[in-house]
């Protein structure tokens, strides 16, 4: 039997016989991620022997990360969170992985938070020869519910129950419909497919090792406005994530829906007596460190067919705090010289400074790939690191 015992801070010890920590230490050596890079047996011994108020352990935060060693090029997180005092209980393991993950944040540093589209400079002047839609998107989680890796599913349908009466009160512009993934017609599938709107059972092992699949599709849905320029994802890999797109290059106008959409979504979460998790540390809590802070990726389909051949192609994106990937998603190649490309950063930055980057960046990607077309030389246009 399970004892928890509560302290001031929260912190719960397990007072089930545990086989010594040496025989439960996971074998992380061949491990590239940045959970297996802070974790140490040490550290293993003191945090197998916490667990958070809703029974979530250390072993719960690294089985993703344990279970997917990861690749040699790309260093992937490791760890996720099962509800909001995760941070706080891992701090040991969690702190480091965020700091390093996030460059440089630090757990003395607070988060910054701009949600005034009005602070945006430009964004409406993205040249659409080039940019063929713009989009951004960002998690909320809702406070007193577990997250997607540790919460049942009695607390997943309150979730969904309260996110349709929520976005149901939504009016104008992002008045809409809510389709719920198990009662999903054929027709109804299709069409959100075709809009690029359907997300589906996980099948990436990261996701799955961190158990967000479980019951799969019980409570899961998908909300859009009429216009389907605004979009709401339940259930998926954070409580609800919420994305602002059209076509074209008008970022401005994709980022002033976003904010006006998540504003009116957070009152009407308040007026039912549900804050979003925030603090003004972390910013936005979300499942996975890696999306802290403000969880926003703001991103735009360009075309840069010469400019992706360019021997410094990555360094610019490096310099301009930007990356990049296939319009099919993260693990996707570029076609046709088209890239999704959007900020690097979560944590430590605002929306609008990150928005800021996006814009003033994709700006000069086009202006780069612009005088290649021509045969003209760029060097004169390299950015100095932001």
């Amino acid at each position: 039997m399970l004892l928890f015992l509560f302290s001031n801070a929260k912190l719960a010890r397990l007072t089930i016989k545990q086989r010594p920590a040496e025989e439960e230490y996971p074998d992380i050596t061949q491990h590239n991620n940045y959970m297996a890079k802070y974790l140490t047996l040490d550290m293993y011994k003191r945090l197998r022997q916490r667990c958070t108020p809703n029974g979530f352990t250390i072993d719960n935060v690294i089985q993703t990360g344990v279970d997917n060693p990861g690749h040699p090029f790309i260093k992937t997180v490791g760890c996720v969170a099962g509800d909001e005092e995760t941070y706080e209980v891992f701090k040991d393991l969690l702190d480091p992985v965020i700091q390093d993950r996030h460059g440089g944040y630090k757990p003395t540093d607070k988060h910054k938070t701009d949600l005034n589209p009005s602070n945006l400079k430009g964004g409406d002047d993205l040249d659409a020869n080039y940019v063929l839609s713009s989009r951004v998107r960002t998690g909320r989680s809702i406070r007193g519910f577990c997250l997607p890796p540790h919460c049942s599913r009695g607390e997943r349908r309150a979730v969904e129950n309260l996110s349709v009466d929520a976005l149901g009160a939504l009016t104008g512009d992002l008045k809409g419909k809510y389709y719920a993934l198990k009662n999903m017609s054929e027709a109804e599938q299709q069409q959100l497919i075709d809009d690029h709107f359907l997300f589906d059972k996980p099948v990436s092992p990261l996701l799955l090792a961190s158990g967000m699949a479980r019951d799969w599709p019980d409570a899961r849905g998908i909300w859009h406005n009429d216009n389907k320029t605004f979009l709401v994802w339940v259930n998926e890999e954070d409580h609800l994530r919420v994305i602002s797109m059209q076509k074209g290059g008008n970022m401005k106008e994709v980022f002033t829906r976003f904010c006006t959409g998540l504003s009116k979504i957070e009152e009407l979460f308040k007026n039912k007596g549900h804050a979003f998790m925030w603090n003004e540390h972390l910013g936005y809590v979300l499942t996975c460190p890696s999306n802290l802070g403000t969880g926003l990726r703001a991103g735009v389909h360009v075309k840069l067919p010469n400019l992706s051949k360019y021997r410094q192609f990555e360094e610019i994106l490096k310099r301009l705090r930007l990356q990049k990937r296939g319009t099919g998603g993260v693990d996707t190649a570029a076609v046709g010289g088209v890239f999704d490309i959007s900020n690097a950063d979560r944590l430590g930055f605002s929306e609008v400074e990150l928005m800021q980057m996006v814009v003033d960046g994709v700006k000069l990607l086009i202006e780069m790939e612009k005088r290649l077309e021509k045969g003209q030389a760029i060097e004169d246009l390299m950015p100095a690191q932001k």
